[in-house]
C-alpha cells in the first residue's frame, strides 16, 4: 500500500518488532538445534514417566512439572517466532512454511506428551488427593488440579492422539486458510490497493459517502468469497460438532467455559444481562440519529464521528505513546515503566502492511522471553485506545510470567480481557479530565459508548449468533450462505431495536470474523471483561492509592488460581449474579449523560 493510499504518515511505519529474543531469521541454525534439543527433551519425559504416573509422589510430580514447564518454553520459543512473523505478512511463502512446520512438530510431540494428564485424570479421587495435598507440590498444585476437570471428557490414548494428528491437516488448516485468505483480500480504493484494514478504518470516516462506498467495498468482497467462506464455517462447525460429541459436552459452549473456569451459571447470568438491556444501545443510537440530523441511521452509521471538533483528529505515533504512557503513570509508575519497554525494547508490530493479518493482539509467548503487542496502526482516535488495551495485555503478561512462571501466563480468556480494557479506561479518563470544551466531551463520551457497545453489546449479540449457528448446523445440517445471513441479521437486529436500519447485505459480516473460527465460543469473554473492568475501576475510585497494589498484585497472579478465587481478593464477587449489573450500571450513567449534554448543547435538535 503505497503513501497515497495511506494518505498521511503515522511515524508507526517503522514500529517493527524485534524477535531476536528468540532467533535471528528462519535460517538461523539454532533453530535446528533446537527443534532436535525438544525431541530429545520429549522422548526423556516419555522414558521416564510413561505408565508411572499412578505410582508417581508429590516430589516427582514437581519433578515431572518442571520438565514441562522446560519442554513448553522451548516449544513456545519456536512456536512464536514462527507465529509472529507469518501474522506480519501471511503471504510470505517462508513464513507460511515455518508455522506449518511448527504446527506439525507440536502436534508430533503434542501426541507422545498426552499419556501424562491421561494418566493423571485416570488416578482415582483419593490418589489424587493425596498427591495435592503435599506441600511439596504448592507451585503446581493449582494446575494438576484444574486439569483434573477434564476427566470426564477426555477419551482414550489412541484417540485422542489422532485428534491431535488431523487437527493439523483438519480444524487447524481450515483455520490457516480462513486467516490467508481474509488477510490477501486487496480492494481498490480510489485507484489505489489497499487491505481489509484501510478499509473497515474507514466505516469511521466522517464523511457518510466513504463510509458507505467502505461498506459497500467489503460488503461485495465478502459476498465474491461467499463460498469459500461458508465452506470454512459449516466445516469448522461440524468438526466442533463432532469433537463435542464424542467428548460428552453438553453443548456447544460447554468446553469453552470449562477453558475459562467459568461456570455454565456464571455465563448464563452475564448473557442474560446483557440481552435484557439492548435498549440501551436503542437509546444511544436514536441520540446519535437527531445529533447527525438522518431520518435513517444505517448499518455503516454506526461508528460515524460526530461532526464536532474532535473528528478529525490525528494522532502521529509518538503523541499516542505519550498519552498512554502518561495516563499508565498516574495510576502507577510500575505500569508505566513495564509499558515502556515494550517501546524502547521494541516489542511492537504497528504499521499497515500488505498481507499483514488484520486486526490487534498480545502474545505472551513464554515466561524466558517477553510479550509482544500487534497492531495496525492508522492514527484516529481508537488507535490510541487500541494502543491502551493491547498494552494492557502486555503488562498483565509480563507481570504474571515474571512472578508466576511460564504457566500462569495462559489466562483464561475471562480475565484476559481485565488489564486491557483497565487500561483504555485509564487513558479515556484521564483524556476527559483534561478536556474542558463540552463538544468535545460529548464527542469522547459517545465514542467511548461505542466503544463498550462494541465489547460488551455486540459480543454477546456475536455469542447469540455462534449460539444459533452452531445449534442450527448441529439440527439442520450443512447450512447455506443465506442460512448464515439470516441468523446473522436476527441476532444483530435483536440488539440494535428500531435505532439502527440493519439492510439485507450486511447479512454477510459474520464471514470475516476470526474469533468464530480461531475459538469459538470466545466473544463472550470480551463482554465479561469490560463489565469486570467496570466494576474494578469502581473500586479505584472508591479506594484510591491503596487499591493499586492489589490490582497490580491481581495482575501478576495471571493464571495461577481460578478466577472467582483471585477476584475475590480484591473485593469482586462474580459467581453473584447481580454483579454484571454493577458495569450495566456504568455505561447507562454514560448514556444518560450523553443524552442531558446532548439536549444542553443543540436543543433545537431535539424541539
Amino acid at each position: 500500500m503505497n503513501e497515497t493510499a495511506r494518505e498521511r504518515a503515522t511515524g508507526a511505519e517503522d514500529i517493527i518488532w524485534d524477535l531476536s529474543v528468540f532467533y535471528q531469521e528462519l535460517d538461523d541454525p539454532q533453530i535446528e538445534t533446537d527443534i532436535e534439543t525438544l525431541k530429545d527433551m520429549v522422548e526423556a519425559f516419555q522414558a521416564c514417566w510413561r505408565g508411572k504416573v499412578a505410582e508417581m509422589s508429590a516430589a516427582d510430580f514437581l519433578s515431572a512439572y518442571e520438565s514441562l514447564e522446560a519442554i513448553y518454553d522451548l516449544r513456545g520459543r519456536l512456536g512464536s517466532f514462527a507465529f509472529l512473523n507469518f501474522s506480519t505478512d501471511t503471504g510470505n511463502s517462508g513464513f507460511q512454511a515455518a508455522v506449518a512446520r511448527i504446527e506439525e512438530l507440536e502436534s508430533d510431540l503434542s501426541q507422545q506428551m498426552v499419556f501424562f494428564d491421561l494418566e493423571w485424570n485416570a488416578l482415582d479421587d483419593e490418589g489424587a488427593k493425596t498427591v495435592l495435598g503435599d506441600p511439596a507440590l504448592a507451585k503446581y498444585r493449582y494446575y494438576l488440579e484444574a486439569e483434573r476437570r477434564y476427566r470426564p471428557y477426555n477419551l482414550s490414548e489412541a484417540e485422542e492422539r489422532i485428534i491431535i494428528e488431523k487437527g493439523v491437516t483438519g480444524s487447524g488448516a481450515w483455520t490457516r486458510f480462513f486467516t490467508q485468505l481474509t488477510s490477501a483480500f486487496c480492494f481498490d480504493w480510489l485507484g489505489e490497493e489497499v487491505n481489509m484494514t484501510y478499509v473497515l478504518n474507514k466505516m469511521r470516516d466522517a464523511d457518510r459517502d466513504v463510509r458507505e462506498m467502505a461498506w459497500r467495498q467489503l460488503t461485495d468482497k465478502l459476498q465474491e468469497k461467499s463460498m469459500e467462506l461458508t465452506f470454512i464455517f459449516n466445516t469448522l462447525a461440524l468438526d466442533k460438532a463432532n469433537s463435542d460429541r464424542r467428548r460428552g459436552y453438553a453443548s456447544w459452549i460447554s468446553s469453552r467455559n470449562l477453558s475459562n473456569k467459568a461456570s455454565d451459571e456464571v455465563v448464563e447470568a452475564l448473557i442474560s444481562t446483557v440481552t435484557d438491556n439492548y435498549d440501551l444501545v436503542a437509546r444511544h443510537y436514536r441520540l446519535k440519529r437527531a445529533l447527525l440530523e438522518y431520518d435513517e441511521l444505517y448499518d455503516y452509521d454506526r461508528y460515524a464521528p460526530l461532526d464536532l471538533k474532535e473528528s478529525e483528529t490525528f494522532y502521529v505515533w509518538e503523541r499516542a505513546r505519550a498519552i498512554v504512557l502518561d495516563a499508565f503513570d498516574k495510576f502507577s509508575p510500575r505500569m508505566k515503566n513495564v509499558a515502556q519497554e515494550f517501546f524502547d525494547k521494541h516489542w511492537i508490530h504497528a504499521p499497515v502492511l500488505p498481507n499483514k493479518r488484520g486486526g490487534a493482539f498480545a502474545a505472551p509467548t513464554v515466561a524466558s522471553a517477553n510479550p509482544y503487542v500487534f497492531l495496525n496502526y492508522l492514527g484516529d482516535t481508537r488507535d490510541v485506545t487500541t494502543l491502551a488495551h493491547e498494552l494492557g495485555h502486555g503488562i498483565h503478561m509480563y507481570l504474571s510470567g515474571m512472578e508466576k512462571g511460564l504457566f500462569a501466563l495462559y489466562t483464561p480468556l475471562t480475565t484476559a480481557e481485565m488489564a486491557s480494557t483497565f487500561a483504555e479506561m485509564l487513558v479515556f479518563q484521564d483524556l476527559m479530565a483534561a478536556e474542558d470544551d463540552q463538544e468535545v466531551k460529548l464527542s469522547m463520551l459517545t465514542e467511548k459508548i461505542e466503544d463498550s457497545f462494541a465489547t460488551v453489546f455486540r459480543q454477546i449479540s456475536m455469542n447469540r449468533f455462534e449460539d444459533k449457528m452452531h445449534n442450527a448446523r448441529r439440527h439442520e445440517g450443512e447450512l447455506t450462505a443465506e442460512r448464515f445471513n439470516e441468523l446473522w441479521l436476527e441476532t444483530q437486529r435483536d440488539m440494535f431495536g428500531d435505532s439502527v436500519m440493519i439492510t439485507e447485505e450486511y447479512g454477510s459480516w459474520w464471514s470475516y470474523v476470526p474469533h468464530f473460527l480461531h475459538a469459538p465460543g470466545y466473544v463472550y469473554a470480551y463482554s465479561f471483561g469490560e463489565l469486570l473492568v467496570l466494576a474494578l475501576y469502581k473500586l479505584y475510585q472508591e479506594q484510591g492509592d491503596s487499591f493499586v497494589p492489589k490490582y497490580l498484585d491481581l495482575l501478576a497472579a495471571g493464571d495461577s488460581d481460578y478466577p472467582d478465587r483471585l477476584l475475590a481478593q480484591v473485593g469482586v464477587d462474580i459467581n453473584d449474579p447481580r454483579f454484571w449489573r454493577k458495569g450495566i450500571d456504568v455505561i447507562e450513567e454514560w448514556v444518560t449523560q450523553a443524552e442531558t449534554l446532548s439536549r444542553a448543547l443543540y436543543p433545537e435538535k431535539f424541539a
